[in-house]
């Protein structure tokens, strides 16, 4: 069995001083002997901000499981507890994954951006870009590009 390393990445769930609040978060990439383009890195549930976006200096991507939903509460407004398909886009851009992989954007009433409106805003990216996107099908196995 070979041996998986796992290391912690910045997350963030809110808008700065959220945390007491929307609680600690954290995400993972993970790496394995035999990997040729990167890590497999889960982004966690969190908002697109600076720490995030440090990835792309610390990490060669390979596979990214984004989470996103823009996440809102009616209680707290406007502010965001999730990424956008445009921060998901952004983020896209500055990592350069082979694939990415939306999840975590339907099934809750506080998810405010769906299946088809990822999909809308992701029509409006760069073809290298969007074509480095893949929805999973719940039950049906994805195979990513090796």
């Amino acid at each position: 069995m070979p041996t998986i390393e796992i290391t912690a990445t910045p997350c963030r769930h809110g808008p700065p001083l959220s945390r007491p609040v929307a609680g600690a978060v954290i995400g993972f990439a993970l790496a394995w002997p035999g990997q040729e383009h990167g890590v497999f890195w889960i982004s966690g549930d969190t908002v697109l901000y600076d720490g995030v976006r440090r990835v792309a200096d610390r990490l060669q991507v390979d596979v990214a499981l984004l989470h996103l939903g823009a996440v809102r509460f009616g209680l707290t407004g406007p502010v965001r507890y999730s990424m956008t398909a445009a921060d998901a886009i952004e983020l896209a851009t500055l990592i350069r994954p082979r694939t990415a992989i939306p999840v975590h954007h339907e099934g809750w009433s506080h998810f405010t951006q769906g299946r088809a409106g990822i999909e809308q805003d992701l029509a409006h990216a760069p073809k290298e870009i969007r074509d480095t996107f893949h929805f999973l099908e719940m039950g049906t196995p994805t195979t990513v590009p090796s």
